[in-house]
């Protein structure tokens, strides 16, 4: 049995410990891994009658290859917002270019099902999003048997109460929120964090409660920015210190506003998030007459190794995975629910979108982590 590999969207840590963990379990079967490099963009770049173009997106993986990869956080296959599904002109391939007639986007899944054919993969799994995900869906369907692992730092992936990435990103959040009170006390100011979160405000929510940050702005509540200056004023001089924070998700949008975006739409019609925290600062400070410091997190959420959480998650999802694939199940995603490892149709990625309980995880009005109670909840609150 060959199988293959890849990792789409954003990188998190513990993506290059899942690869050598399904890479392990794989070949000590006596089955044989293939890498495929920039997620769905080795399918559709790479040309089967072009050996450079070949050995430039596909990677044989064994143990020795795989060895140390897992000292680095990131992907060592590299990975794309791409989806064959959905290609605009400016990115279709060379060789391809003669079918591509009109403004697109095009369709090249015919593409790469003969690249999958070629490779003679019988299970690929990719390691995704959201995005990602779906067009592994996408190929489940044209007859490819898929296993999916959830991978997204927002851990908004439907299905699964947990993703690879999201514990290390809200245990980075609470490390640079800690260090930003030594600038923010020091020079009593308002401090306003921005973290990822397109869609869902789990990240800024779990890092607010965790950090003992008062305030937390996330997607799913649009917000008052007079009434958060007044509360964070309240906060101010309440503390001690005379400081005050708040975190605050790249998609969240004021009362009567849209979700701040930029550049253009990636395959998926997604635009780059961020500049809401900017934003806000800037308000603030016209509001309250108070010295602000803006820090946007972004990248550095998802930058290094995994924490323990992280890798666990990392190894078992990876051994889950790569023992479906070797039982010839097809068309599942790995998952974690109720605190217990299971899989789940792929298709339930698309039957809707993974957001915040706020009834019970949220105060709408003081904009802040509010638990009504923890018994009987997942361990990540979700």
């Amino acid at each position: 049995m060959r199988i293959g590999i890849l990792t789409g969207g954003g990188d998190v840590p513990g993506l290059n410990p899942c690869i050598k963990a399904v890479v392990n379990r794989v070949s000590e079967a006596g089955h044989s891994v293939t890498g495929i490099r920039r997620g769905w963009g080795g399918l559709l770049h790479a040309n089967p009658e072009d050996p450079d173009s070949w050995n430039e997106h596909m990677v044989e993986l064994t143990p020795a290859t795989v060895r140390t990869v897992d000292r680095t956080g990131g992907t060592f296959l590299h990975t794309s917002r791409t989806n064959p599904g959905r290609v605009t002109p400016d990115d279709v391939p060379d060789f391809l270019a003669h079918r591509a007639e009109g403004d697109g986007p095009f369709d090249f899944t015919d593409h790469s099902l003969k690249v999958i054919e070629k490779l003679g993969i019988d299970v690929l799994i990719p390691i995704g999003g959201d995005d990602t995900l779906s067009y592994g869906l996408r190929l489940h369907e044209e007859g490819v048997p898929v296993i999916g692992i959830p991978k997204t730092m927002d851990n908004d992936v439907h299905g699964t109460d947990y993703c690879i990435g999201f514990s290390t990103a809200v245990s980075r959040g609470v490390q640079f929120i800690h260090n930003l009170r030594t600038a923010t006390g020091s020079h009593e100011r308002i401090a306003v964090v921005e973290l990822f979160g397109r869609y869902s405000g789990e990240t800024a929510l779990v890092t607010a409660y965790l950090a003992g940050v008062t305030r937390s702005i996330i997607s799913e509540v649009p917000f008052d920015i007079d009434r958060l200056a007044d509360l964070l004023m309240e906060d101010k001089a309440t503390n001690p210190s005379n400081y005050a924070m708040v975190t605050i998700s790249e998609g969240a949008r004021m009362l009567g506003g849209d979700i701040i975006v930029r550049g253009e739409a990636d395959a998926y019609g997604h635009r780059k998030l961020g500049g809401i925290g900017a934003l806000t600062g800037e308000l603030l400070k016209e509001r309250t007459g108070e010295g602000i410091i803006f820090q946007q997190v972004a990248y550095l959420m998802r930058s290094g190794s995994p924490d323990s959480l992280d890798l666990m998650v990392a190894l078992n999802y990876a051994v889950m995975a790569a023992d479906l694939a070797m039982e010839g199940a097809s068309g599942r995603m790995v998952a974690l629910r109720g605190g217990t490892y299971t899989s789940v149709p792929i298709s339930v990625t698309g039957e809707g979108v993974k957001r915040v309980d706020v009834d019970e995880l949220y105060d709408p009005e003081g904009y802040r982590p509010k638990l009504r109670h923890v018994t009987g909840k997942p361990m990540f609150l979700y």
